[in-house]
């Protein structure tokens, strides 16, 4: 199952990377010129910077306000209904991305939820077309990521900080500690290979971002918005590059694994 659904068309992808074709014509030998042009496209280039950008987005801000409300939670005895809000953060991962797009496409919009906020407060000076704007449409998007990673964070740190035992919580405040100390001494090491964890699907979710982008503002405007997946597929499908798309799939594979593995060294080592 490996090899034919995965091993064979990765290999086949690797293949592409070395040739220019326009998936009907036939290829020329193009050598390295396709992973060259990852490093020289100014588009290109730009499209791995967008990435970078929606990594803070879809990953550092996510993990920074899950771990600030699981330090909240931490300092309650019994919450009511952790269950249901546990569920209702969740449920963002479970929707649809096409259904997610579509309703942030409709909040974004000149007439939308935001711009009508805005207005209600007297701040109609900035309301805009923000997916439409080019100092604006990544930052949009971009909140779109956190507004979805968020439940996972937290439900995966709320996973973790029930594992800690509660007798450590009174011990630290016998000895006088304050919720911060309790937090950076108790709670973050505790919940480090859950971190490890949530920053690794996180940012792999930054970096594979498509259908998002692809609904929302299709690499638009202009190039503010396009990412790897996006130029990828545009590449290949668009344009007639099939070669220069298939090296950045590559080069993106590659950002993926070498961030992964960076990452798998923050998780806790096991003990015999």
């Amino acid at each position: 199952m490996f090899a034919v659904f995965l091993g064979v068309p990765f290999l086949q992808t690797v293949q592409y990377s070395f040739f220019d074709w326009d998936g009907l014509s036939l290829a020329t030998w193009a050598g390295l010129d396709n992973y060259v042009a990852v490093f020289t496209d100014r588009q290109l280039r730009a499209a791995f910077g967008h990435a970078i950008v929606l990594m803070v987005f879809y990953s550092v801000l996510p993990i920074a306000v899950a771990l600030f409300l699981t330090a909240l939670i931490s300092r309650a005895n019994r919450l009511r209904g952790m269950s249901v809000y546990r569920t209702v953060l969740f449920l963002p991962q479970v929707i649809a991305s096409v259904v997610v797009a579509t309703i942030w496409v409709s909040i974004y919009s000149p007439d939308g939820l935001l711009n009508t906020a805005l207005r209600l407060v007297g701040l109609d000076s900035v309301t805009r077309v923000w997916l439409g704007d080019y100092s604006t449409a990544l930052v949009a998007i971009g909140f779109v990521g956190t507004w979805l990673n968020i439940g996972l964070c937290l439900v995966l740190f709320l996973s973790g900080f029930g594992n800690i035992v509660p007798a450590l919580f009174e011990a630290a405040r016998l000895d006088g500690a304050n919720a911060a100390g309790e937090f950076f001494a108790i709670t973050l090491p505790a919940l480090r290979g859950q971190i490890a964890a949530a920053l690794t699907l996180t940012m792999v979710s930054a970096l594979k971002t498509f259908d998002l982008v692809y609904i929302t503002t299709a690499g638009g405007p202009g190039n503010s918005t396009t990412v790897p997946a996006f130029e990828a597929y545009n590449r290949a499908f668009n344009t007639g590059q099939v070669g220069s798309a298939a090296a950045v799939a590559i080069c993106l594979t590659l950002v993926i694994m070498l961030v992964t593995a960076l990452i798998s060294r923050l998780q806790p080592k096991e003990s015999a």
